[in-house]
């Protein structure tokens, strides 16, 4: 019998992600100890819980048996974790936000100072990630997430809806001269996905798209340059020097701003504390993000 919680834990991290390198990482652990882990593991039970191969680790029927314990285990201990944590009275202690880069940059980091002045107790670790943290997980305390909807079993804020539009470096837009809305013909959109479907709903879907860039930041610094026109939210483009809005381009509403948290800290003095003023500076600027 294994009795060492972090043993199993190796475990669950090979097992979502795939292979023994994958979980390493996702634990912050480098490989051998990752493959001692399993290892320990392993002898402890007698028996494989992975058969290994070219493809990555697949369960053996031992491995297949023993997941649906490990999970659990770990949903009881994160229960816990979540239910101690959310006692605390004093706003103080370790939060962790989750929030796309995007949104750590032009809302969180700016705001930041004011919410440690008025906090000083609480320590941010500002998880800046496009990936979308399972709080019932534990992988944050909150989340800032954008989406149309949210179907997690957690307590969430709609913020507000922003819009997108079109923006360009003005020497760009000197260049193609004039468009046209509907039309776009002679303009180049600086593309960001596999399909180009989405520029058929633009002001201009008969503009060309091109490239792929998947950072937002790097779709503007392109624009800015003068590959082509970026389609960003508007709160981004119009903070973004020696970019413009596109003439003729009329914004449109997009995506949902979330401030989400686990049901279990909804009651955390120092979750509170973060939620109320973040939701607070956001909706405050609400004209920065649906004009």
């Amino acid at each position: 019998m294994i009795e060492n919680w972090d043993t199993y834990r190796v475990f669950l991290a090979c097992y979502r992600h795939g292979s023994l390198r994958g979980g390493a990482k996702a634990l912050g652990v480098n490989h051998a100890t990752a493959a001692r882990a399993l290892q320990t593991l392993e002898e402890g039970l007698g028996a494989k819980v992975f058969h290994r191969s070219v493809g990555g680790l697949q369960l053996s029927d031992t491995g297949r048996l023993l997941i649906q314990y490990v999970e659990e285990i770990e949903q009881q201990a994160q229960h816990i974790h979540r239910r101690v944590a959310g006692l605390d009275a004093q706003p103080s202690g370790l939060l962790r936000v989750s929030v796309p880069p995007a949104l750590a940059q032009s809302l969180i980091a700016p705001e930041l100072a004011i919410f440690a002045e008025r906090y000083p107790n609480i320590e941010v670790e500002l998880l800046a990630t496009n990936r979308v943290s399972n709080l019932l997980r534990s992988e944050a305390d909150v989340s800032l997430r954008v989406a149309r909807n949210v179907t997690d079993d957690v307590v969430g804020r709609r913020l507000l809806r922003y819009v997108t539009g079109a923006f360009a470096s003005p020497d760009y837009l000197q260049a193609v001269g004039p468009l046209q809305a509907g039309d776009g013909v002679g303009a180049q959109w600086i593309g960001w996905s596999s399909s180009h479907d989405w520029a058929l709903s633009t002001p201009f879907p008969k503009a060309a798209v091109r490239h792929r860039l998947m950072d937002i930041y790097a779709q503007m610094e392109a624009a800015k340059a003068g590959l082509g026109m970026a389609w960003v939210p508007c709160f981004l483009g119009d903070q973004f020097e020696g970019l413009v809005r596109v003439p003729g381009a009329v914004p449109v509403p997009d995506f949902s701003i979330w401030l989400l948290l686990h049901p279990d800290l909804r009651h955390s003095a120092r979750v509170r504390a973060f939620v109320d003023f973040f939701a607070e500076r956001i909706t405050q600027q609400q004209d920065r993000f649906t004009s």
